[in-house]
C-alpha cells in the first residue's frame, strides 16, 4: 500500500485530474481560505502567533492567512491548519460503509491545503501545481481513512490528524519533487507523527491536532529530501499504521483505488453550512425551512422536539451550553439560535451570544431525544425528525437525513462564495480584498505564482 500510494503521487499530473474534480476542488479551497481568515479571530489565533514569534520562525516565505505575518512552510502550515479547524466549520469526509458511524472519517482539507499552500508559496509554484498537490493530499488521506478498521476511531484516535499527516506529506512531497523511494521514507517519518485523540474535542487541542498534521507532513518531506530513512512499508507493515492504529484495514477500500474514483467526487465530502457539529445540520436545515415556510416567531413556540439516532445523541452532549464551543455540539442551542436570531453563522456561536437570556429560555423549550425511527434508518445516515408545536396548537414537522452541502444536496460555487464572504466579513477583511480572493480561486489554473494570491492582502 505504501508503494502504491507513493507511485500514485509521483506519477499523477495535473492533466490527470478530471475537470469536475478541479471545479469541485475550488469550492473546498475557497472554503478553507475563508475559514483560515476567520479562524485567526478565534482564541487560538493570538496564542499561535505568540508561539511562532517566541520560537523565532516569523521570517519565512509562507503566508499566515488572515495576518501580515509570514513563516517557514511547516510553521505557516501549522498556523493555517489550526485556524481552518478552529471553528469546526471545515469540510467533512463521509463514511458510507455500514460498519462506520456517519461522519466518522476526516476533515480532509485542513491537513492538506495548508501544506500545499505553504510549500507552493515557498517554491513559487503555480496554481496548477498547488491544486494538484492539494488533490493528491486529500486523496491519500481519505483513502487511508476509508480503509482503516473502525476500531481506530472507536478507540479514541482523531482520524483527521492521524490520516491527515500522510496527505500533508503527499502534497508537500509532490511539490518538492520527491521520487517514490523518498516519498515512502517520508510516509514512514509521517507515521511517527501520526496521532491525535478524540478526548481533546471541545478544546484548543482539537484544531492543534489538525495543524500539527499539516506541519508534520512537511517536516517528514524535508527530512526525506535530505536522505532521512524510515520504514518504507509503513501502511501495511505488521507493526505499521493500519495494524497499530486500527488492528487491520479493508483491502477493497484501498487496493487499486487511489484516484479510482477520487474520494472528493465519490462518495464525496460535505461542505458545512453551519459552524457547528455536522450531526446538527440536517435538523437545522429542517428547522430553517419550517421557519421560512410558516413564518414561525420565537414568541409563538411552545415546544420543539428533535429525534435522532443514539449515536447522534451521544455525540451532541451539551444540552444546556454556556460557551460557544459547547453551543456547536448542542442540538438544543442550534435549534434555539435559528428560532430566536434567524441565523447560525460564526457570530452566533460566540460566548456572549450563547449566554443571552432569550436564547437560554428557548433552549429550555427544546427536547432532544432518541427516536427509534432514526435508529432504524441506520448510523450511516443522520436522520433527524423535527416537530414544532406553537402556542395556538398548530404543529409543523419535517425530517432529513443529509444536510445542505452534502453530496446528496450539494452547494453551488455561489453558495460557497456567500459562505466565504461571511467568514471574511466576520474577520474584518475589506470586501474588495475578499472579492480578489474569490476571483483568484475561480482562476487558479491561470495563476503563475501562488505568492501573488495573498500578496498585500492582510497588510
Amino acid at each position: 500500500m505504501t508503494a502504491e500510494a507513493a507511485a500514485f503521487v509521483v506519477s499523477t499530473q495535473y492533466e490527470d485530474l478530471p475537470p469536475e474534480l478541479i471545479a469541485l476542488g475550488k469550492q473546498h479551497i475557497l472554503d478553507a481560505f475563508g475559514l483560515a481568515i476567520a479562524g485567526e479571530k478565534a482564541e487560538t489565533g493570538p496564542i499561535v502567533r505568540r508561539y511562532l514569534a517566541d520560537i523565532g520562525v516569523l521570517n519565512g516565505p509562507a503566508t499566515v492567512l488572515g495576518t501580515n505575518l509570514h513563516a517557514g512552510p511547516r510553521f505557516a502550515a501549522f498556523a493555517n491548519g489550526v485556524s481552518i479547524h478552529a471553528d469546526d466549520y471545515d469540510d467533512t469526509q463521509l463514511a458510507v460503509a455500514k460498519d462506520r458511524v456517519y461522519g466518522l472519517l476526516t476533515h480532509p482539507t485542513v491537513p492538506n491545503l495548508p501544506a500545499a499552500l505553504a510549500v507552493a508559496e515557498a517554491l513559487a509554484k503555480s496554481g496548477r501545481d498547488f491544486m494538484l498537490a492539494y488533490h493528491l493530499g486529500v486523496e491519500v488521506a481519505t483513502k487511508l481513512a476509508e480503509a482503516i478498521a473502525p476500531r481506530s476511531y472507536e478507540s479514541g484516535f482523531h482520524s483527521t490528524s492521524m490520516c491527515g499527516v500522510f496527505g500533508s506529506a503527499a502534497a508537500a512531497g509532490k511539490l518538492r519533487g520527491l521520487d517514490a523511494k523518498q516519498l515512502r521514507n517520508a510516509f514512514g517519518v509521517a507515521g511517527a507523527e501520526a496521532g491525535g485523540l478524540r478526548e481533546n474535542f471541545g478544546t484548543m487541542t482539537k484544531p492543534f491536532q489538525a495543524g500539527h498534521a499539516a506541519e508534520a507532513g512537511i517536516a517528514a518531506v524535508d527530512l526525506a529530501a535530505l536522505g532521512w530513512t524510515a520504514a518504507e512499508d509503513i501502511f501495511e507493515a505488521k507493526r505499521g499504521f493500519f495494524a497499530s492504529f486500527g488492528g487491520g484495514f479493508d483491502t477493497v477500500a484501498i487496493v487499486g483505488r487511489f484516484g479510482r474514483p477520487w474520494s472528493l467526487l465519490s462518495p464525496g465530502v460535505s461542505i458545512k453550512p453551519y459552524p457547528s457539529g455536522s450531526l446538527t445540520h440536517p435538523a437545522m436545515d429542517v428547522m430553517a425551512g419550517l421557519i421560512a415556510q410558516h413564518g414561525i416567531k420565537p414568541e409563538d413556540v411552545e415546544r420543539v422536539r428533535v429525534g435522532t439516532n443514539r449515536q447522534m445523541l451521544n455525540t451532541l452532549i451539551h444540552h444546556r451550553p454556556t460557551t460557544g464551543p459547547q453551543g456547536k455540539f448542542s442540538m438544543e442551542y442550534c435549534m434555539a439560535v435559528l428560532l430566536v436570531l434567524g441565523r447560525a453563522g460564526l457570530a452566533q456561536f460566540q460566548d456572549d451570544v450563547v449566554s443571552r437570556p432569550d436564547l437560554r429560555a428557548m433552549v429550555e423549550r427544546i427536547d432532544f431525544y432518541n427516536d427509534p425511527a432514526a435508529d432504524a434508518a441506520g448510523t450511516d445516515k443522520m436522520r433527524s425528525l423535527v416537530t414544532v408545536r406553537l402556542k395556538d396548537g398548530r404543529i409543523f414537522s419535517g425530517q432529513d437525513d443529509f444536510a445542505r452541502g452534502s453530496p446528496q444536496n450539494p452547494m453551488s460555487f455561489e453558495d460557497e462564495v456567500r459562505k466565504f464572504k461571511d467568514c471574511a466579513e466576520f474577520a474584518g477583511l475589506p470586501r474588495d480584498r475578499a472579492e480578489r480572493i474569490v476571483v483568484s480561486v475561480q482562476n487558479l489554473e491561470s495563476v503563475p505564482d501562488m505568492r501573488s494570491v495573498f500578496a498585500g492582502m492582510f497588510a
